[in-house]
C-alpha cells in the first residue's frame, strides 16, 4: 500500500480539463498530459478511478436553460462524458495503462454498461476505471455521479480538480473579493451553500465518511509531467475540507503543479491523524 494510506481514490475531474487553451471539445495533446499524470500516481501502487465531467461539449443545465427539456439536455450531457471518457482511454492505454470505461448508459458497443462488481475486480486486477454518465439518471451531476461510484467503490478518498483552487463563499472568477476557506466541515458546505460540489454530492460524501480533496484541475492540464515530483508543502494553498463525523483535513494543493502528482505526495508526507481509519 502506498505510504499515504490511501490506496484507492476517485480522481474526478471537470470536463474543461480536456479542453487545455481551446474553447470547446478535446484537446489530444491536453488529454494525453492528463492521462500521463494518472499513470504516475497509478505506477505509485495507487488503485485508481475516474470520473470526468462533460462541460467541454455540453452542460445540461446550461441547455435547459435556454429553454431545452432538462431530462433531454441531461441526456446529451451524459453522452458527453462517455465521450471524454473514450479519449482518456485512449490516452492511458497509449501510455500502457489498462484502462475499462463503464458507462451508467449501456452502449454495448463503445464500452461496458456499470457493473459494480465487475469494476471492483478491474480494479483489483489493476487496471484504470473510468466511469461514464455520471448516475444515468437526469438531475443529478457530475459530481455526484462521482460521489456515488467512490461509495460503491469503497474509495479511500475523493479528489476533485475544479476550475478554482479551492472553496469559496462565491465565484473567485466574477468577485475578485470572495473569501477562500482554509479550511471547511461538509455542514458548513451545506449551510452556506457553497458552489464548490453540489448539495446531493456533498451529503453523499459527508454521510459515507469520505475524505475529500479538492483544488485546481487547470494546473493538471497545463503543467508538465515532472511536476508530480516536485515536493509540496501542506497548508499553503486549498482548501481543507473536513467531515463533522470523521475529522479528515485536506491538503492543500498548489495551482502551480500538476494535481495529480501532488496530491498524491502530500498524501504520503502527512501526518497520521490525517489518515481515515478503515471504514
Amino acid at each position: 500500500m502506498p505510504a499515504s494510506g490511501y490506496k484507492r481514490i476517485l480522481l474526478k475531474l471537470s470536463g474543461e480539463a480536456a479542453m487545455g487553451d481551446e474553447a470547446f471539445g478535446i484537446d489530444p495533446a491536453t488529454v494525453a498530459r492528463v492521462a500521463g499524470e494518472v499513470k504516475v500516481a497509478h505506477d505509485a501502487g495507487y488503485e485508481l478511478c475516474l470520473v470526468i465531467g462533460g462541460g467541454n461539449i455540453f452542460r445540461g443545465i446550461a441547455g435547459s436553460a435556454k429553454g431545452m427539456d432538462r431530462t433531454t439536455a441531461d441526456y446529451m450531457g451524459m453522452l458527453a462524458t462517455i465521450m471524454n471518457a473514450l479519449a482518456m482511454q485512449d490516452a492511458l492505454e497509449q501510455l500502457g495503462v489498462d484502462t475499462r470505461v463503464q458507462s451508467a448508459i449501456p452502449m454495448a458497443s463503445v464500452c461496458e454498461p456499470y457493473i459494480r462488481r465487475r469494476a471492483e475486480r478491474h480494479i483489483e486486477k489493476g487496471r484504470v476505471v473510468i466511469f461514464a454518465a455520471g448516475t444515468g439518471s437526469p438531475f443529478f451531476t457530475t459530481d455526484s455521479g462521482a460521489a456515488l461510484r467512490a461509495a460503491e467503490m469503497r474509495c479511500d478518498a475523493l479528489f476533485k480538480g475544479t476550475s478554482v483552487d479551492g472553496v469559496y463563499d462565491a465565484d473567485p472568477k466574477k468577485i475578485p473579493g470572495a473569501k477562500r476557506y482554509d479550511r471547511v466541515s461538509y455542514s458548513t458546505v451545506l449551510a452556506n451553500d457553497l458552489k464548490v460540489m453540489d448539495a446531493s454530492a456533498v451529503s453523499l460524501c459527508r454521510d459515507n465518511k469520505s475524505p475529500t480533496f479538492c483544488s485546481s484541475a487547470a494546473a493538471l492540464a497545463k503543467n508538465k509531467l515532472s511536476s508530480t515530483r516536485k515536493a509540496i508543502k501542506p497548508g499553503k494553498v486549498s482548501t481543507r475540507w473536513r467531515s463533522m463525523l470523521r475529522k479528515c483535513s485536506v491538503p492543500a494543493m498548489r495551482p502551480t503543479t500538476a494535481m495529480c502528482g501532488r496530491l498524491l505526495r502530500h498524501t504520503s508526507t502527512a501526518s497520521d491523524k490525517t489518515t481515515p481509519k478503515p471504514m
